[in-house]
């Protein structure tokens, strides 16, 4: 009785298992904020995953602020949100002006070309940092 208990709870752990870690790769959140987008900017968003963990998403639109200014601590860089779009219709939290964050060096996108324009960097709700794109071009 326990090996026919064992045999029908692992298939239902490995599809838990299976659920959960989809629910952590679409994490993402598109509210339809990119829609007017370039679409190749929209698809670059889209493609963009974590460079120390190249199985998730850096997120998208609704969790990027633009930071256009960066300085440098030693060996690290230091992201500041140059970022004046309304922040509702973008459906994100509200990040001032002007705010300084320290980018971990796992945190910085090298491979990924940006055809913003625009230094991005990629926050969650509580401001930790998914990921950071530098100024620069195509």
């Amino acid at each position: 009785m326990k090996y026919l208990s064992t045999i029908l709870v692992m298939p239902l752990l490995g599809a838990v298992t299976l659920f959960m870690a989809g629910s952590v790769v679409l994490s993402a959140r598109d509210l339809g904020q990119w829609a007017s987008n370039d679409p190749s900017v929209s698809k670059w968003f889209r493609s963009l995953m974590m460079p120390d963990n190249p199985t998730i998403s850096c997120c998208g639109g609704s969790d990027a602020y633009f930071a256009d200014v960066f300085e440098t601590d030693g060996d690290r860089y230091v992201a500041i949100v140059t970022d004046t779009r309304d922040d509702e219709p973008l459906g994100r939290h509200h990040v001032e002006l002007g705010t300084r964050i320290l980018v971990p060096n796992a945190k910085l996108k090298v491979d990924s070309g940006n055809p913003t324009g625009h230094g991005v960097i990629f926050l969650s709700s509580s401001d930790t940092v998914f990921c950071y794109v530098a100024p620069g071009g195509i």
